[in-house]
Formats: structure tokens, C-alpha cells, sequence
């Protein structure tokens, strides 16, 4: 195992080692993956807004773990990062909800597409419009639950996976598909 792919919160902070945690979050072996432990909400708000900056148009993004893992603690950090309005609210009695930002990123994001399939399945997703969110040009797609609706989703993705580790800790599992 190559720990230099790996990156904790505190890692990044003080220049220590990173903290390796082992996840049970479905997927491949791929190149391109981050593991961060968090110790509080804070710190998990933190990787979300750090995240934001790697982003550009086009990105579709899923979002995994139990309930109370962290996935809305890690979206609002992200929503602050790329500069949407607050209140930041999971959409899992809308579907989705659309964040037009006040401003394009540097990257030219303009739209933020936030989806929960918590209670739909795919074909309600489908329906709710996700081939066109997806296709957005100056958008990109944050997806909680990708489980319930796998066979709509992108090939092409990022699978963000938080585990609860501890009362406050948190691991974020990042892994960039390209299929």
C-alpha cells in the first residue's frame, strides 16, 4: 500500500503521518483514492470544503454511508467551498435542489444539482431529470445514496464514502472512477 495516496485532516494540519482506517464501503481497487480521518464535524466540513477546489463542470459526485455518517456535514462544507447560499438542507423529501451560485467558480461551475435517492428508486430519479443535471455544462451532481439507484448513475464518477468511526470521528473514503 502506497501511504502516500492516503491523507488524514490531521496529516495535512501538522505534517504527521497519515491515519489509515479500514472502510467497508463497496467498490474497486483504483488509483486514484483519498482516505481522510476526521475527529469532528468541523474537520469533516473542512475536507468538503477543500474538496470544492478540485472541482470543475461536469462532475458527478455520490455520496455514501449510514445514516449519520456525515454525508450533509461533508455536502455543506462542499456548498461553502464552490460559494452557494446557506441554508444547506439535504434534499430527501425534494429529491433535488438546485443551488445557483451567486458567482462561477474559477472553474466555471454555476449550478450545483444535490440529490437523495433515500426514498425513490432510480427510475424516480430518472424521471426527476438526471441525464439533464448530469449533461448541465456549468453544473455538477452531488448524489446521497447512490445504492438505491445504481443503475441510473454515470460510469464516470467520484464515490465519496463516510464511516463512523467514533462518536465524532469520521473516515472519508474519495474515489475517483473513470470506467
Amino acid at each position: 500500500m502506497n501511504s502516500k495516496k492516503y491523507q488524514s485532516v490531521r496529516a495535512l494540519s501538522t505534517g504527521g503521518p497519515p491515519l489509515l482506517v479500514s472502510l467497508r464501503c463497496p467498490r474497486y481497487d483504483v488509483p486514484m483514492e483519498r482516505l481522510f480521518t476526521t475527529a469532528s464535524a468541523e474537520e469533516t466540513r473542512a475536507i468538503g470544503r477543500e474538496y470544492a477546489n478540485r472541482l470543475s463542470p461536469g462532475a458527478f459526485i455520490t455520496l455514501s454511508g449510514e445514516l449519520g455518517a456525515g454525508k450533509t456535514t461533508f455536502t455543506q462544507g462542499l456548498l461553502e467551498g464552490l460559494g452557494a447560499r446557506p441554508p444547506y438542507v439535504s434534499p430527501t423529501f425534494i429529491i433535488m435542489k438546485l443551488y445557483e451560485l451567486p458567482a462561477p467558480t474559477a472553474t466555471g461551475i454555476r449550478r450545483i444539482y444535490h440529490a437523495d435517492a433515500y426514498r425513490v428508486e432510480g427510475r424516480d430519479i430518472e424521471q426527476a431529470g438526471i441525464e439533464e443535471w448530469a449533461s448541465d455544462p456549468e453544473g455538477i451532481v452531488l448524489f446521497e445514496w447512490p445504492e438505491r439507484a445504481s443503475d441510473v448513475l454515470p460510469e464516470m464518477r467520484t464515490e465519496i464514502c463516510l464511516e463512523v468511526q467514533g462518536p465524532s470521528e469520521r473516515a472519508v473514503r474519495i474515489l475517483e472512477i473513470e470506467q
